[in-house]
Formats: C-alpha cells, sequence, structure tokens
C-alpha cells in the first residue's frame, strides 16, 4: 500500500548562501513511517533554490556562492526588474540556473544520499527571509 506525507518546513535564512536542511527533511521522512519511495523537497520561491552539494568541507557551498556572484553580478546596468534592489533580478537568475525542487530515493526509512551529500536551501537575496519548503514523502 503507498502512502504519501506532507509537510512544510520553514527556514529563517540571514541573507545570501547555502544552508543545510538534510536533517530536517530527514526528521520529516522519519515521522511519516514510509520506508521505501522518495522524498521530494521544493522551495516556495522564486529568489531561492535548493540544491544537493557537498556537505563535509563548507569551502566546496563557498566556493559555489563566489561563482554566483560573480556569474550573476548585482547591478548589472541592463536588468530591468530592479525594483526591490540591486538583488532583486540576480536572485531569480541564479533560481533559474539551480532548482527549486530536489527528489532523493528512500531506502528502509532513510534518504539514499552519498556519503558527503546534503541538501541545502541557496538563499539568492541579500536580506534575511523566511522561507517555506514544502516535503513529500511518498512510497510505502
Amino acid at each position: 500500500m503507498s502512502a504519501v506525507h506532507t509537510t512544510t518546513l520553514r527556514t529563517r535564512t540571514r541573507g545570501k548562501g547555502t544552508y543545510e536542511i538534510t536533517g530536517e527533511v530527514a526528521a520529516v521522512v522519519r515521522e511519516s513511517g514510509i520506508s521505501n519511495g522518495t522524498v521530494t523537497v521544493f522551495v516556495r520561491h522564486t529568489s531561492a533554490s535548493l540544491v544537493i552539494m557537498e556537505n563535509a568541507d563548507p569551502s566546496a557551498r563557498r566556493d559555489l556562492e563566489t561563482w554566483f556572484e560573480k556569474a550573476v553580478p548585482e547591478d548589472t546596468p541592463w536588468f530591468t526588474h530592479t525594483l526591490e534592489g540591486a538583488d532583486d533580478m540576480p536572485s531569480h537568475i541564479r533560481m533559474a540556473l539551480t532548482r527549486t525542487s530536489e527528489v532523493v530515493p528512500l531506502v528502509d526509512g532513510r534518504m539514499a544520499l552519498g556519503t558527503w551529500q546534503g541538501i541545502f536551501l541557496f538563499e539568492h537575496r541579500s536580506a534575511p527571509h523566511q522561507r517555506e519548503i514544502i516535503v513529500t514523502v511518498m512510497g510505502g
């Protein structure tokens, strides 16, 4: 018999950067009681995204963040969508270049992430925000 369990997580950011949410997602998986299937993680925003990234060495995430700063700089003179500030359009482009959802297999009640993989909320705005993340566990 298949089951579905959905929870909304709320994560407060301190501004740009990556915020690990692996533990919170794992807690939802445990709470669901579902052993085998998938967990889908979805962020409900257009200026933040999700990535599965190295979670052992923070320098890997800093390099990713630095790359995005250089690839999509703020104060680009030809951006017209700037009503909310210089980071407005760059945050939308950074989101579009990454993902708004991740799907991870569940095996024996645990996410089948690799040894050094973690799930991260990637905040693209400079100011702190509260972000909503929908976690759906499906399987049996």
